[in-house]
Parts: C-alpha cells; sequence; structure tokens
C-alpha cells in the first residue's frame, strides 16, 4: 500500500495557518512541486531548513494566487498556510524532498489571558508603526488562533518556530505579549539612531574635524 507523502519545501522561513506569504520558485525540483499542486489544487509543506537539516514541525501551504509565470518555468506564487504538521519520515525519492506526517492542531482550550490578548494586539500595532519597518498586512481579529496572525510581525525564526509548535492558543499569546514590549523598544531605538547618526559613503560615523 503506497504511503501518503507530503511535498516538502524547505525554506528559511516559517508560515503559519491562514496567513500569506509571497513565493518565487526558481529552482527546478520546486518549478515541479509547485506545477504539481498547482494542477491537482493539492497542499505541500513548509519547513525551516538549517544547516543539520529540516525542522520537523511545519504547515502545509496551498496557492491562492498565480502572479506570474515566467518563459523559463519560473514563478512568482501567493500561498496560504493551512495545517500544522510533524514530520516522521523523510523521502528522497523524486527530486523534491517528501515526508510522512502527522497532523496536529491545539489541544488547549482554555480562553487566553485578557491581559496577554490586549498586549499582543497592541505590540502587533505597534510593529506597524516603526519606521522603516516591513509593511504588515490587517491581521484577522476574529481569527480563532490569532496569534498567528500577529506573530507575522516576529522576524526571529526560532521563536516562530516555538510559536508553529505550541498547541496553546492562551500559551502563545502569553509568548506574544512578553515579547513585543522589548522588541518594539529596540526596533525604535535603531530606527532612531540610524536616523540621527551621520553616516560617510562607507557606512562609518563621521570623525570630528
Amino acid at each position: 500500500m503506497a504511503r501518503d507523502l507530503l511535498p516538502l519545501f524547505p525554506l528559511q522561513a516559517i508560515l503559519f495557518p491562514r496567513t500569506q506569504m509571497p513565493l518565487h520558485i526558481f529552482e527546478d525540483r520546486y518549478k515541479t512541486m509547485i506545477g504539481e499542486a498547482l494542477e491537482n489544487s493539492t497542499e505541500f509543506g513548509i519547513v525551516l531548513a538549517q544547516e543539520r537539516g529540516v525542522v520537523n514541525t511545519g504547515c502545509t501551504a496551498i496557492v491562492s494566487k498565480l502572479m506570474k509565470r515566467y518563459d523559463d518555468g519560473r514563478m512568482d506564487i501567493i500561498v496560504v498556510g493551512r495545517r500544522r504538521f510533524e514530520v516522521y519520515e523523510l523521502d528522497q525519492e523524486l527530486e523534491y524532498l517528501r515526508g510522512s506526517v502527522t497532523f496536529f492542531d491545539d489541544e488547549d482550550t482554555e480562553p487566553p489571558v485578557k491581559a496577554h490578548l490586549e498586549q499582543a494586539i497592541r505590540g502587533y500595532y505597534s510593529c506597524r508603526t516603526i519606521e522603516g519597518a516591513a509593511p504588515l498586512p490587517d491581521p484577522d481579529l476574529n481569527d480563532p488562533q490569532l496569534s498567528f496572525q500577529l506573530a507575522q510581525a516576529v522576524p526571529e525564526l526560532e521563536f516562530r518556530q516555538a510559536l508553529l509548535s505550541i498547541r496553546s492558543e492562551a500559551e502563545r499569546l502569553k509568548h506574544l505579549a512578553k515579547f513585543f514590549p522589548p522588541y518594539i523598544s529596540k526596533q525604535k531605538q535603531q530606527a532612531h539612531f540610524r536616523k540621527i547618526v551621520p553616516q560617510n559613503g562607507h557606512g562609518k560615523l563621521k570623525e570630528e574635524a
């Protein structure tokens, strides 16, 4: 009996359920993989790539929009996250990686602490005001797993991976509430520093005359 194998796309990025991610597909093996996903309207898994291999917890994606297809087969696409999974076995029979996976969702149904929820939401919107920061989408505040919407403001891969693995909305919001204040303070200080410190053409501080 054939195993059900999920195509895997290792990236230096982490996708969350019901959030979007733009991708530029240029390697032949991933042109094939994404072409099959488009043709069959099927999912593939995005997993974090590290030096020692891929992380075993990821999120499936489905192509929501083909933005552009180039003459050489390259593609610009938008994907949307769907289901979280754990990889328990890898398969390398094809040109791209596949995995035997088990899907999971939250297990803790306890409601989040109101203070954590409010602070996490405030933190997300504060991130949108940081000068020079990448634009952030409007979060779906009605998402029952709102933490994944708010986590789009988090750049640190290790922290994002931890959030993806946590099986409690209350716990994820608690971590976000703790993460945002020092992160925002640091980012605003750096933005202010870049604005006020003069630099020469080599990116070094100008010397006093």
